[in-house]
C-alpha cells in the first residue's frame, strides 16, 4: 500500500510535525508513505518540496488576494498529477492546505482517480476563511460578514461566503474520508457542510519512547535549573503569539502569591520575549525554538507544570509531548484541549480567557506535590493507552485499507 500525504511542511509547526509522526509511523507498519510538503526541512527521499508559485501566477495573486481569496493564483497545483510521487501513490491524505503552497479547487481534480483521506488540524475546511472561528458560528450557514478578516490566514477582503461557496463546490466534486484527532473537531464536523462524507475520530499519535518521564534532577541539571525551585513550563513556537496565550500566563503569573513567586523558574520553549516572567517578578530561563525532540523531553521532564492557555486548538501537540513525559498540565476548556486534560487526573482545566481560573489552577497544583505525582503517573499511563504513534498508526492503515477495498 502506498500512500502519498500532502502538508505545510515535514517539521515546521504543530500539524507538520503531527503529519510526519504518523509518516515515520506507517513506514514501520511496512506502509510505504511519502511526503509532498510547501516547506521541506530534512533531506530525505521520501520528502518532496511542492514547486513555488510561477512569475504568472505571483501576478494573478495580485488580483485573487485583492479580491478576498487565499491561493487560488497557484493553477499549477492541478499539475501534481504528474508528479512520481502521487503516480505512484495508491492512497491521498490532504493535512494543511492553507499555508500558501497550495489551490484547494485542485483538489477535485487530484481526487477523481485516486481515493483521499483528509486529516483535519484545525476548522480550516469547515470555514469560509481562518483556522479557527473563535466561537462564532457564521460558518454554519455560509460564513459571510465575517467578524474578523484578520484571523489566520487571513484575508484582505470579506469573499468568505464565497471561498465557503467554492470549498462546497469542491466538496460536490470529491469523494473523501474526513479524520478528525478530537472530539470537539468530530461534532463539528458532523453539525454541517461536512456532514455530506465519513467522519473518522482518530487522535494523533506521539512518540512514546522520546517522549517520556526523564529523572526530574537529572534534568535539572543538564538545564542548571536549582533542584528546590518550582518549574513552570511554556511553550509556544511563538511566546507572543495570541492564540497560544502568552499574555494570559503574564497575567495569571501576575495574580499569584509574592511567597510563591519567588520559588519559581518560569521555562519557555519558543522564539520572542525570553524575560517574559520577569516582568511580573519571577525567574525566567529561555531556550529559543527547540526542534531537538530530546531536549524538548528534557524540559517537559524537569518542569513541575506546563502551563498552556490557548484560546483555540485541535489537539494541542504541547500538551501531548507534556502528558507522555508526565508532566501535569494547566490548560483552558477550548477546542479538543479537555480531550488531554482531563481534571484532577492528567491537569487542571480553566475557563476561556478567565485568569483568575487560570492563576488559581497554576497555585492549586503547585502546593500540591501528592496530587501531581499522582497526575505524573496518569498522564504517562494515559499517553501510553491512547496516544501512542503505533496505535495512530495502526488506526489509519486501518482506515486506508478498508477505503481501497471498497
Amino acid at each position: 500500500m502506498r500512500v502519498l500525504h500532502i502538508n505545510q511542511s515535514d517539521h515546521f509547526g504543530g500539524a507538520a510535525i503531527a503529519g510526519h509522526n504518523l509518516h515515520q509511523g506507517l513506514l514501520k507498519r511496512g506502509v510505504e508513505s511519502h511526503l509532498l510538503v510547501g516547506r521541506a526541512e530534512t533531506p530525505n527521499e521520501r520528502v518532496a518540496q511542492i514547486a513555488k508559485a510561477s512569475q504568472n501566477e505571483k501576478r494573478l495573486s495580485l488580483l485573487t488576494q485583492r479580491l478576498g481569496f487565499n491561493h487560488i493564483h497557484l493553477l499549477s497545483t492541478a499539475q501534481l498529477k504528474y508528479h512520481s510521487f502521487y503516480r505512484s501513490a495508491d492512497l491521498l491524505n490532504f493535512h494543511n492546505l492553507h499555508t500558501g503552497y497550495f489551490n484547494y479547487l485542485a483538489i477535485a481534480e487530484l481526487v477523481q482517480t485516486k481515493p483521499a483521506v483528509v486529516t483535519m488540524h484545525d476548522m480550516w475546511w469547515l470555514t469560509g476563511h481562518c483556522a479557527f472561528s473563535y466561537g462564532c458560528d457564521r460558518w454554519k450557514i455560509g460564513c459571510g460578514n465575517c467578524p474578523d478578516l484578520s484571523i489566520f490566514p487571513p484575508v484582505r477582503r470579506d469573499s468568505t461566503h464565497w471561498e465557503w461557496k467554492l470549498k462546497d463546490w469542491v466538496y460536490d466534486r470529491a469523494k473523501l474520508t474526513f479524520i478528525a484527532p478530537s472530539r470537539w473537531l468530530v461534532d463539528l464536523t458532523n453539525q454541517r457542510f461536512l456532514n455530506r462524507f465519513p467522519v473518522y475520530y482518530i487522535p494523533n499519535g506521539i512518540d512514546i519512547e522520546t517522549y517520556q518521564p526523564i529523572e526530574m534532577a537529572k534534568c535539572r541539571d543538564h538545564l542548571n535549573i536549582p533542584q528546590h525551585k518550582k518549574v513552570l513550563l511554556f511553550v509556544a513556537h511563538n511566546l507572543q503569539e495570541r492564540r497560544k496565550g502568552g499574555d494570559l500566563v503574564l497575567a495569571a503569573l501576575q495574580r499569584l502569591p509574592a511567597s510563591l513567586k519567588a520559588e519559581i523558574v518560569m521555562l519557555t520553549l519558543g522564539e520572542g520575549d525570553p524575560t517574559l516572567a520577569e516582568k511580573v517578578g519571577i525567574q525566567a530561563m529561555n531556550l529559543g525554538y527547540v526542534r531537538d525532540d530530546a531536549l524538548k523531553a528534557i524540559a517537559y521532564s524537569a518542569s513541575d507544570l506546563l502551563v498552556f492557555p490557548t484560546r483555540a486548538d485541535n489537539l494541542p501537540l504541547v500538551l501531548q509531548e507534556s502528558l507522555a513525559c508526565g508532566t501535569p498540565m494547566v490548560s483552558c476548556d477550548v477546542g479538543g484541549v479537555s480531550d488531554l486534560i482531563r481534571p484532577g487526573i492528567t491537569g487542571y482545566l480553566a475557563k476561556s480567557e478567565d485568569i483568575d481560573d487560570l492563576s488559581n489552577g497554576i497555585k492549586t497544583l503547585l502546593d500540591d506535590e501528592a496530587l501531581r505525582q499522582k497526575m505524573r503517573e496518569s498522564c504517562r499511563a494515559i499517553a501510553l493507552e491512547e496516544y501512542s504513534l503505533h496505535l495512530q498508526a495502526q488506526r489509519y492503515a486501518d482506515l486506508y485499507h478498508q477505503i481501497l477495498q471498497n
